[in-house]
C-alpha cells in the first residue's frame, strides 16, 4: 500500500512539473513577445515616426504624391503625371537657384542630399536651424517656379504644367512633399485667422513644419516672408480642432497652442492634416470654384449640379472635412430640398462645434434651411470672397 502511494506522489509530481514548464514555457514567449512590442514602440518613439504618420506622409516622388497629381491630369485630360516632374525639373533648372551645396544636381538628387545631411545632424537646434534655412530656400523656389497665383484653377497640378498656377492649398501640398522627402515633419493645416486677426471659414492653407527641437513654424508661398504668424489654425490632435498658435517672443516661430476652447496644448500633440483631409480638400476646391456654382460666376442648374457632385466626393474622402460638409448643405439649399439642407448642415455645425470654433455662415445657413422664404443670388450669408477665403498673392 506505502510502495502505491509513494508511486502516485511520483506520478504526480513529475505532472506538476511538466505543467509548470509549459506554464513557463508559454510565459517566457508571452513575455518575449510583449518585449519585442516594447522594443518596436521605444524604437518609434527614437526615430520620431510610427505607422501611422509614415501612413499619412506624401513624399515628393512617392507614390501618395503621384496620386494627387495622377488625379488631376486624369479629370482634366492631360496626360501622365509624368509631365508634371519633367516639368518641375526643368523649371528647377531654370530657375538658376540651387540650394548650397547642391550645384549641378537634379531636384530629386539634391533633396536626397538635404536628407542625408539632415538625418546626420544630431543637435536638435542646429538641425532646427538647418530646416528653417531649407523651408526659406523651398518658399522662394515654389514663387520662382511657378510664378502666377490663381484662386480659380491654381489648386490643380495639370495647372501647373499648362498655366504655370498655383493656389495656396496646392503650394502648400507641394512645400509640404518636398520637406518631407528632405526628411523633415511638415504637413498641411488650413488656417481660419490670419496674422491681421481677420477670420475665414477655413479659407487658406499652409504648411506647418514641426522641429525636431519642439518648437513649429509656419512656412506659407502666398507671403514674401516665408513664415508668416498666422493666428488661428486647424490642425489634428486626437481629432481635428481649431487652435491658437502661441509664438515665442519675437519670433515666427510656435512655442505651444491654445485651443479655441481655451485648454493649452503643447507642439507635440499636434498634428497636421491626415491624407483623407488632403484628398477631400482637393475635392472641395473642384467643388468651390465651378462655374455657375455657389462661388463663382451666375449660377446655373449645372453648375449647382457639378458643385454637388465634388462636394459630395469630397465629404466620401473625409466625412469631418466641416467647410465640405457645410457647402455641401449649401448646395442641397440652392437646389431647394430644405429637408437635406437642413440635416447637412445641421451636422455640419456638429462638427464645427465639436472641433472649438463655429463661423458665421454655418449659423446662418442653419437658421436659413428652416425658413420657407429662400434668398436668392448672391446676397446669401456667409458667402465665401475672394481675397478672405483665399488670399491673394503677396
Amino acid at each position: 500500500m506505502l510502495r502505491r502511494h509513494n508511486i502516485s506522489l511520483t506520478l504526480l509530481g513529475v505532472a506538476a512539473g511538466f505543467l509548470l514548464t509549459i506554464l513557463s514555457a508559454r510565459w517566457f514567449r508571452v513575455d518575449a513577445a510583449e518585449m519585442h512590442r516594447a522594443r518596436a514602440r521605444h524604437s518609434r518613439q527614437e526615430t520620431g515616426t510610427s505607422t501611422k504618420l509614415h501612413a499619412d506622409r506624401y513624399a515628393y516622388g512617392s507614390a501618395q504624391f503621384t496620386n494627387f497629381v495622377s488625379e488631376s491630369f486624369k479629370l482634366n485630360k492631360a496626360g501622365s503625371p509624368k509631365r508634371f516632374y519633367d516639368w518641375m525639373e526643368q523649371a528647377y533648372q531654370e530657375s538658376n537657384s540651387p540650394y548650397p551645396g547642391t550645384e549641378g544636381l537634379k531636384f530629386s538628387q539634391a533633396l536626397k542630399v538635404r536628407r542625408t545631411a539632415l538625418a546626420a545632424s544630431k543637435d536638435p537646434k542646429a538641425k532646427a536651424e538647418e530646416e528653417i534655412e531649407f523651408a526659406a530656400w523651398t518658399h522662394k523656389l515654389i514663387k520662382l517656379t511657378i510664378p502666377r497665383f490663381s484662386l480659380d484653377r491654381g489648386f490643380e497640378f495639370s495647372n501647373v504644367v499648362t498655366l504655370g498656377e498655383r493656389q495656396c492649398f496646392l503650394q502648400s501640398v507641394l512645400i509640404s512633399s518636398i520637406l518631407q522627402d528632405a526628411g523633415m515633419d511638415a504637413g498641411v493645416v488650413m488656417v481660419f485667422q490670419n496674422p491681421k486677426g481677420q477670420y475665414s471659414n477655413n479659407g487658406h492653407a499652409v504648411c506647418l513644419l514641426k522641429l525636431p527641437d519642439g518648437r513649429d513654424t509656419i512656412v506659407d508661398a502666398s507671403n514674401k516672408d516665408p513664415f508668416p504668424d498666422h493666428k488661428g489654425l486647424f490642425v489634428r490632435t486626437t481629432d481635428y480642432v481649431f487652435v491658437h498658435p502661441v509664438y515665442e517672443p519675437d519670433s515666427k516661430t510656435i512655442a505651444s497652442y491654445m485651443a479655441v476652447a481655451g485648454k493649452p496644448l503643447e507642439t507635440s500633440t499636434i498634428k497636421t492634416l491626415d491624407l483623407n483631409f488632403i484628398h477631400s480638400q482637393f475635392w472641395y476646391y473642384r467643388g468651390e470654384r465651378v462655374d455657375g456654382g455657389l462661388v463663382v460666376g451666375i449660377r446655373s442648374n449645372q453648375g449647382i449640379d457639378a458643385a454637388q457632385k465634388a462636394f459630395r466626393t469630397s465629404v466620401h474622402y473625409c466625412p469631418k472635412n466641416p467647410l465640405a460638409v457645410y457647402m455641401l448643405g449649401r448646395t442641397y439649399l440652392a437646389q431647394g430640398d430644405t429637408q437635406t439642407a437642413k440635416e447637412t448642415l445641421t451636422r455640419a455645425f456638429h462638427l464645427y462645434e465639436a472641433f472649438g470654433w463655429v463661423p458665421d455662415g454655418p449659423k446662418q445657413y442653419l437658421a436659413l434651411s428652416g425658413a420657407e422664404k429662400k434668398q436668392d443670388g448672391n446676397s446669401e450669408p456667409g458667402l465665401a470672397t475672394p481675397g478672405v477665403n483665399n488670399p491673394p498673392e503677396h
